[in-house]
Formats: C-alpha cells, sequence, structure tokens
C-alpha cells in the first residue's frame, strides 16, 4: 500500500502542470533533446524525494511530538492544492497553452532543466515538504519514496515521448478540466487518508 500511495500522490503532484512541466512540454514539442529533458528532470525529483522522506522519518523518530503537525500540514496543503485544482476545472476556459521553443545544444538544454527544476520554490514545497512528511507516516517509507520516484519516471518519460500527442490533447479545454478534476479528487482523497494514519 505505501508503494501504491507514492504513486498516486506523487503523480497527482507532479502531473499539476507548473512552470516545469510547461517548460519541458514547450521543449520537447520543438525536439530538443528529449532524453537528456526527461533525465535531468527524473533524477532532480527522485534526489528531492528521497531527501525529503528520509529527513522527514528521522525528524519524526528523533521528535515524535512533530508527527501531528507533519499531518495536519500536510493535510491543509493537499487540500488546497485540491482546492485549486476545482477551481480552475470549475472557471477555466482554456487548455494548455505552451510557446514555441528553438532547440539548443544538450549540455544547454540539461543546464536549463536543472535551473528550472531546482530554482522553483514550489518543487521543494512538493517532494521535500509534503511527499516528505506524508512519506514518513507510511508503514513503509521506502516503499513509499520508490513509488514517487516511480511517478516521476512514469510522468516525464510520457511527457517527453508523447509531447506532440499531449499538446493536441491537452489544448482542449473539456479535457482540462476532466484532468483537473481527477487531480482534485485524488489529492481530497489522500487528504482523507491521511486523517485516520
Amino acid at each position: 500500500m505505501s508503494f501504491i500511495a507514492g504513486v498516486l500522490l506523487g503523480l497527482s503532484l507532479i502531473v499539476a502542470i507548473g512552470a516545469q512541466n510547461v517548460w519541458v512540454l514547450s521543449q520537447c514539442m520543438a525536439g530538443a533533446n528529449r532524453l537528456a529533458i526527461a533525465l535531468t528532470c527524473m533524477l532532480c525529483d527522485a534526489a528531492l524525494i528521497v531527501i525529503g522522506v528520509f529527513a522527514a522519518n528521522r525528524l519524526t523518530e528523533v521528535a515524535p511530538f512533530l508527527l501531528p503537525w507533519l499531518t495536519g500540514g500536510g493535510v491543509a496543503m493537499l487540500l488546497y492544492l485540491a482546492w485549486q485544482a476545482g477551481y480552475r476545472a470549475i472557471k477555466s476556459k482554456s487548455g494548455l497553452r505552451t510557446e514555441q521553443v528553438k532547440p539548443q545544444h544538450w549540455w544547454r538544454t540539461v543546464m536549463a532543466a536543472l535551473a528550472i527544476s531546482l530554482l522553483n520554490p514550489h518543487v521543494y514545497l512538493d517532494t521535500v515538504v509534503l511527499l516528505g512528511s506524508i512519506g514518513a507516516q507510511q508503514t513503509n517509507p521506502a516503499l513509499f519514496a520508490v513509488g514517487a520516484c516511480t511517478a516521476s519516471v512514469m510522468w516525464f518519460g510520457a511527457l517527453t515521448a508523447f509531447s506532440p500527442k499531449l499538446k493536441t490533447l491537452l489544448s482542449s479545454p473539456f479535457r482540462w478540466r476532466v484532468f483537473d478534476s481527477a487531480i482534485a479528487l485524488i489529492l481530497t482523497g489522500m487528504a482523507v487518508k491521511l486523517c485516520f494514519v
């Protein structure tokens, strides 16, 4: 169950389109070094997830009184993210919009991917803080971390491999709203489950 929880929560957080994913899509649609982009994003995510889960797990062992605070913070953050996704599903009238870009040399692409991944505060909030605090409360934190890393590999692999088709698919406002609705439901379900851990 810890592995499945890691995959579901990892996917629901990663696929909520932000600066990183829009940039990845834009680059891949331009045919820019897809493999370099995918590997860089996967490795950054995996490193942050592992650090988050094991640091939080160690923290709860040393200071168990922090566990209720971590749980409450995790629930609040999940519900806030679910509300954002639900609001977009109800109010949004547009699909995914990406900018057309020119391909660059692979090492420039890797440096840009590192910057967009590691200089984005949101990625630390998702991977280190949220996934870390929830992962530390699982019966098997290591399996949870593997599940969350698997979600990252699945998402960035699909994003880079199928970006031309994804552009067409997600440009539909209706499909985008269905997508956001699914994310809102998954995040709410994880928040409810966390309340009863």
